[in-house]
């Protein structure tokens, strides 16, 4: 398969997992378009071309959402995307707050395609949550949602300027709309 072949076909699975799914925003849009989104961004705002990095994007929440196992990403689309996935993938048996802290503890951590990944999937959330955020979240909730994202993004600076720059921007008008 060459890659754009492989692209759809992470794109197509991401699909058929997430079928169903519903982002929490009020506008309760399909689920896919996340990690399509997060794709989109490190594509067209980071410039990001590597396949591998593409296709975790893509896959970035199957295993944590989904039941998906990193074997079968491996078996499907290789080590390296399996790896990234697996490396941005939360514990859901622990406590949401510990997991919340060993996000920031982690992220300096992560290998260049997994803070890739995790950086624009922190814009795609903080811009749903500024744009389209869950009709049951407070203000004070969403400013601490982009506080906590802003302290997970200080661990992945020096991955990628132009989403580093995206990131900076949509906090600081996240930031201004939150005050109004």
């Amino acid at each position: 398969m060459n890659n754009l072949n492989n692209l759809l076909h992470a794109a197509s699975f991401a699909a058929r997992c997430h079928t169903g799914q519903k982002r929490k925003g009020e506008r309760g849009e399909p689920y896919i378009n996340h990690p399509l989104e997060v794709a989109n961004l490190i594509a067209n705002v980071g410039g990001v071309h590597d396949i591998e990095i593409l296709m975790a994007a893509i896959l970035h929440d199957t295993v944590e959402d989904c039941g998906v196992t990193g074997e079968e990403i491996s078996l499907m689309f290789g080590e390296t995307v399996a790896g990234y996935v697996l490396e941005v993938t939360d514990d859901k048996s622990l406590p949401k707050m510990e997991r919340k802290l060993l996000q920031i503890e982690h992220a300096p951590h992560l290998s260049p395609g997994a803070k890739t990944v995790k950086l624009a999937d922190k814009i795609s959330n903080i811009t749903d949550i500024t744009n389209s955020p869950p009709a049951d979240w407070t203000i004070a909730r969403r400013r601490e949602y982009i506080e906590w994202g802003v302290s997970v993004v200080a661990g992945l600076r020096g991955v990628n300027e132009g989403l580093e720059a995206h990131f900076d921007s949509l906090v600081a008008r996240a930031r201004s709309l939150l005050e109004s």
